[in-house]
C-alpha cells in the first residue's frame, strides 16, 4: 500500500471541516488536519489576488486518490480548487498500516 497526503486549500476552517467530514464519512481518508490562518497569493483571471484561507491535509491510500479528488471537488466552493496529492515516501509502519485499515477497500 502506498500512502499519500492530500493537500486542499479552502475558503475557511468551516469549509475545511465540511470537506474533511465528507471524506472521512465516505471512508476515503483516515485523518484530516485543518490549518487556519493561511495567507494565499495567486493569479486568478489575470489579477493578482491575496486572500485568507485554510488548508486541509488528509492522509489516504494512493489508489483512492481519484475518488478523494472527485469528492473534495464536489464539496468545494471554488471553481478550480487546489486538490493535490503528495507521496508519503516513508514513515511509522504502524501509522501507515492504520491509514490502510481505516480507508475503504
Amino acid at each position: 500500500m502506498k500512502a499519500v497526503f492530500v493537500y486542499v486549500t479552502v475558503s475557511n476552517a468551516d469549509e475545511a471541516e465540511k470537506i474533511g467530514r465528507g471524506l472521512l464519512e465516505d471512508k476515503l481518508v483516515a485523518c484530516v488536519n485543518i490549518l487556519g490562518g493561511v495567507r494565499s497569493l495567486y493569479w486568478w483571471k489575470g489579477e493578482l489576488q491575496s486572500d485568507a484561507e485554510a488548508v486541509l491535509v488528509a492522509k489516504t491510500r494512493e489508489d483512492l486518490t481519484a475518488r478523494v479528488i472527485d469528492r473534495a471537488k464536489a464539496l468545494h466552493s471554488y471553481d478550480v480548487p487546489c486538490v493535490v496529492t503528495l507521496p508519503i515516501l516513508d514513515g511509522n509502519p504502524d501509522f501507515l498500516k492504520w491509514i490502510e485499515e481505516e480507508t475503504t477497500t
